[in-house]
């Protein structure tokens, strides 16, 4: 089996009445992410690195926002399933490398609950997960507070 590399973005608007979830952990905040799932732009963009990376397509193809079944579910299970898929064609998670880029709230205190929660849905050690946290220097939408992105970087074995 060949050593594989996947990358993965992803990117919501920031609303008010909906909860903010980035690698699975609810953070506190005015605003929250709008998605037909719960919006985890950080799972997404793993997902989306993984299927990348085992050649399956992308996270809309297989869990489509027009299917009523993945209306405000929870992104770990998308997760969970594409490790599934992933793990079916024979590949196992080498590491992951992460951004989560917003301006506000500050993530930094919440990132070893993330690291852990992605360990255990992902089946992998801590250590194999990397989060790190970025602001646009109040430049574009994530700058003024419009909306979050995240960027991923796997490596499959």
């Amino acid at each position: 089996m060949k050593t594989r590399i996947g990358q993965g973005f992803d990117v919501h608007r920031l609303v008010e009445g909906r909860k903010l979830v980035l690698g699975g952990i609810e953070i506190p905040h005015t605003k929250g992410i709008l998605g037909h799932s719960d919006g985890d732009v950080l799972i997404h963009a793993i997902c989306d690195a993984l299927l990348g990376a085992a050649n399956l397509r992308d996270i809309g193809f297989h869990f489509s926002d027009n299917d009523k079944t993945y209306k405000d579910i929870d992104s770990g299970i998308l997760l969970k399933n594409v490790v599934t898929m992933i793990r079916e064609k024979g590949y196992e998670i080498g590491n992951i490398d992460s951004t989560v880029v917003l301006q506000a709230p500050k993530i930094s205190d919440y990132i070893p609950q993330m690291k852990s929660k992605l360990a255990t849905v992902l089946n992998i050690n801590e250590t194999d997960i990397s989060i790190k946290a970025s602001t646009t220097e109040k430049l574009g939408f994530e700058g003024r507070e419009e909306g979050v992105s995240a960027h991923a970087i796997v490596l499959l074995n």
